[in-house]
Parts: structure tokens; C-alpha cells; sequence
């Protein structure tokens, strides 16, 4: 297989913990793959301003997938695709988290807004470079949603995604994490915006490789001719994954100097 283009998430994937930008290894190995005239693309759960900032410290150029592949954008901010989930599902969403007294997330490429203050909410906006806008009613704001999810907790985010499943399922994608149900267009998900970004450069998926750990880059190790799991991904980027990386701390870095 050929190589042309790598993807790479950055939670989980390029940045780990309290890290703020990738190890110098991860760094100088993306820096010798870009060299090697291999395109690196980051595909994110962040929202633009989060995503940028780690393709500057990289000197990336190629496209952004932002916000869980709900929208892409050149690196001046441009948006190439962007996918907005539908009103009336958005407000079921709303509905159901107010039916049930949590609070959620409404939120386009570069505005995030909360009906109430959470701990969560604050930790999404910060690794996503924006500044929360709580609002007991951000549906009456005038931002078109690009998502809406609900905040909960562990033990409550399974209940919340059967419930949304069982009534919208054919029309909005949903994303599981440990405390937050997400509602999005059906059609966004790294996957898809992966295939237009790949469209865009006249590229083919077998000369693509995907790398992430969790389940916003599920679709898109799916959709790469190569998808590539961290050891510790969650069981839905597992089982889209062709293989999973060994447990040392550089195995990513060693892995990517490979293809360079």
C-alpha cells in the first residue's frame, strides 16, 4: 500500500493527558512524513480554534476535521463542508435532556453553548480553544447546531442513547463518551468528511492510512485503506481498526517514522 495521506485524531491519539501539543518525537516524525510528500491531515472531536492550534504547531496546511467530522475548513478558517443536523431533531435532543433535568450542548464550528454550567462542558470548550457560552436556552440563540448532546453521566449515558436511537436513529448519528450523548447530521462523522477531504485532493482510500482510539474515529479507521488503533482505544475504534499499536510510550512516533 502506498501512502499518500495519514489522518490522525489529537485526544487520546497525538495528546495524551495534560499535554498541550505532541511529544518533539510525534512532532519530528509528522514533520518527516510532510517532508516525504505524504499529506497529514488532523481529524478532531475539537471545534476549529482547538484543532488549528495543534495543526500550527505542526505546520500542517492540509485540511481541518473538526467538531466529530461535522465540519472541515482550509486553515484560515474557511469551511469547506459543513453538515447541520436538523432542527427538529436538534429540539428533540433539547426535549429530552430538559424532560430528563441535565444539561446539553448546542454548538456549530466555532460556537459552543450550554444550558448550565458542568465540569464537562468546561473541559470540551478548553481543549477546543472557545470560551463556553452558557445560556439556559441556547436553542433561542440563532446558531444553526451542527450537534446537541446531552450531558449525564456513565451510568445514564446508555439509557439516553437508546432512547434518542430507538426514535431518531435513521436520521442523526450518535456518539457515545463516558458522560455525554451527542446527536449529529447523519452523514457527519470523520469517515465521510475523511472521503471529501480525500475527494478534494484526488486521493483514493487505499492510499490512505487513519489512526485515533475512540469512537468519533470508528468510521473513519473503517473507511481508510489502513486503519490504525491505539492500545487502549475504546471497543468501538477497536473493532473499525485493521490492527492496534503495541503499549509502548513511542509506538506511534516509531510507527509513523516508518512510513516517512
Amino acid at each position: 500500500m502506498a501512502v499518500r495521506l495519514v489522518a490522525l485524531d489529537i485526544d487520546g491519539t497525538l495528546i495524551h493527558g495534560d499535554e498541550i501539543v505532541p511529544s518533539e518525537a510525534l512532532s519530528a516524525a509528522i514533520k518527516s512524513l510532510v517532508g516525504a510528500g505524504i499529506a497529514v491531515v488532523l481529524a478532531s472531536g475539537r471545534m476549529f480554534p482547538g484543532t488549528i492550534s495543534i495543526a500550527r504547531h505542526l505546520r500542517l496546511q492540509t485540511p481541518l476535521i473538526c467538531q466529530q467530522g461535522c465540519s472541515v475548513h482550509l486553515v484560515d478558517g474557511t469551511i469547506l463542508h459543513e453538515f447541520p443536523l436538523e432542527q427538529e431533531l436538534a429540539m428533540a435532543v433539547v426535549e429530552h435532556a430538559r424532560t430528563l433535568d441535565h444539561p446539553y450542548e448546542w454548538f456549530n464550528p466555532l460556537r459552543y453553548l450550554v444550558s448550565r454550567e458542568h465540569p464537562a462542558a468546561i473541559e470540551y470548550a478548553r481543549v477546543s480553544g472557545v470560551t463556553p457560552e452558557f445560556q439556559a436556552d441556547p436553542e433561542h440563540s440563532g446558531v444553526l447546531p451542527t450537534g446537541v448532546g446531552i450531558i449525564s453521566s456513565r451510568d445514564e449515558a446508555n439509557s439516553i442513547h437508546r432512547h434518542l436511537a430507538g426514535i431518531h436513529s435513521d436520521r442523526m448519528h450518535l456518539l457515545d463518551f463516558p458522560s455525554v450523548t451527542v446527536a449529529v447530521a447523519s452523514d457527519a462523522n470523520k469517515g465521510h468528511a475523511l472521503s471529501l477531504v480525500c475527494d478534494d485532493l484526488g486521493l483514493d482510500r487505499h492510499d490512505v492510512i487513519a489512526i485515533g482510539d475512540s469512537v468519533n474515529d470508528a468510521a473513519m479507521l473503517a473507511w481508510a485503506g489502513r486503519g490504525v488503533a491505539m492500545p487502549h482505544s475504546d471497543r468501538y475504534a477497536l473493532d473499525a481498526a485493521d490492527e492496534v499499536l503495541d503499549a509502548r510510550p513511542d509506538a506511534l512516533a516509531r510507527f509513523l517514522a516508518t512510513l516517512a
